[in-house]
């Protein structure tokens, strides 16, 4: 009888740990950032995110055998209007011709990820540091995995051009984008 309880005990805990380092996770926007920050005028820093966003990640064993994600460009929100109107407009995002901002992982480790990031219907090879969170079960039972990607991007290279000179020297905004995504996601 005790033989049995405790090999139905181990079946059950390794049932578990194979599910839980094994899944598809879609991302919670309720609980996920996707940021960026450039500078302005060369002495401040502009901070601004995107507020709708999808994605999908497959995670095993906590490295990432696959991920991909969707940004709708028109959500760009700098909490200054006249400036998110500016970001949407044809100088920059042109969100009336190029309504989405994808990105598709094409290699993984540890520490780095590697992946497709098309802004402007320009498509360019970028790499992000990586730093997992975790894994999880929420009070409600679903599993739940969090990280963060960081990385820099010029948007130039994606056809974001438009700039201004400032007359003590630099321009108006800076080639240079911080990226900052803050994912947390559902097991499905």
């Amino acid at each position: 009888m005790k033989k049995g309880f405790f090999a139905s005990v181990l079946c059950g805990l390794l049932m578990s740990a194979s599910v839980a380092s094994a899944a598809v996770y879609k991302v919670d926007p309720s609980h996920s950032t996707v940021g960026f920050k450039v500078k302005h005028m060369m002495i401040s820093t502009v901070t601004g995110k995107f507020n709708n966003f999808s994605g999908t990640y497959d995670l095993e064993k906590g490295q990432f055998k696959s991920l991909s994600g969707s940004i709708k460009a028109d959500s760009v929100d700098t909490g200054i209007a006249k400036r998110d109107d500016h970001l949407r407009s044809a100088d920059f995002f042109d969100v009336a011709h190029f309504g989405d901002i994808t990105f598709v992982m094409t290699s993984a480790t540890k520490s780095k990820m590697t992946g497709n990031l098309t802004i402007h219907g320009i498509t360019k090879k970028v790499v992000l540091d990586v730093d997992m969170g975790g894994v999880v079960e929420d009070p409600w039972g679903n599993q739940r995995s969090g990280f963060v990607l960081n990385g820099k991007i010029n948007r130039k290279d994606y056809g974001l051009n438009w700039n201004k000179a400032i007359e003590a020297g630099g321009v108006v905004v800076g080639d240079e984008v911080k990226i900052i995504v803050e994912i947390e996601g559902i097991a499905e």
